[in-house]
């Protein structure tokens, strides 16, 4: 079995992600973008972005430009680890990108994820975020803020008149938070916020290949 990974045009990650990640979307903010090749064939995608959150470095200490979000690993069927992968596209993030110190990334149990590449890939789990509010609307859960800005307005009883008579609150549990240094200084820091990986029961997002599991395709990141 074969391996490579390269840089991936957008056309690329955009046909990964529309068949091999359970968003169908990809990031709306700036993305690095790496392929992943096996036995000579393309199987997917990883991505890493800005992310959704405007403070993301906050809590940390970190300017926006020291710090990203994995946001998609879409795959198709494969035989190396996913955690070999994401191991990989990392030491392409950081030869482009040589003033990042710390990637962060989001396991979704909502979807059935718990983070089981993390914990294969030794990244530092710190717990889970707080619950957010979303919206069911036209058949799809969104948060809030993306509500706003695809409708105009979060206001329940607004989008209930003028989008979706159905629209719906809905409690959605926080996420589990991975952090992954890129800097031995960041690394101390951040250790110090480490907790239990979480079970991981009939998890979805495991680091077996996806040809024997029989998934189709690796989906451990939420859509932010």
């Amino acid at each position: 079995m074969s391996l490579h990974l390269d840089w991936a045009s957008h056309k690329a990650a955009l046909h990964a992600v529309q068949n091999w990640h359970y968003s169908r979307c990809m990031p709306s903010s700036k993305t690095v973008k790496i392929g992943v090749w096996e036995n000579d064939r393309f199987i997917g995608v990883v991505i890493f972005s800005r992310g959704a959150c405007a403070n993301i470095g906050k809590p940390y200490n970190l300017q926006q430009t020291e710090i990203c979000e994995l946001t998609r690993i879409a795959l198709d069927k494969h035989e190396a680890p996913v955690s070999r992968i994401v191991r990989i596209a990392i030491l392409f993030l950081k030869r482009s990108n040589p003033g990042l110190k710390l990637i962060v990334s989001y396991a979704d149990p909502a979807q059935g994820h718990y983070g089981g590449i993390y914990k294969a890939g030794g990244w530092i789990y710190t717990g889970k975020t707080e619950n957010k509010p979303t919206i069911r609307i036209k058949g799809r859960v969104r948060h809030t803020r993306s509500v706003s800005s695809v409708f105009g307005s979060s206001s329940l009883p607004w989008l209930r008149k003028h989008i979706d008579p159905a629209a719906e609150m809905v409690a959605q549990p926080g996420k589990h938070r991975y952090l992954f240094p890129l800097t031995k200084g960041i690394r101390g820091k951040v250790e110090t916020l480490s907790k239990l990986y979480p079970e991981c029961p009939a998890s979805i997002d495991g680091d077996a290949p996806v040809s024997q599991t029989g998934q189709g395709g690796s989906i451990p990141t939420a859509g932010l």
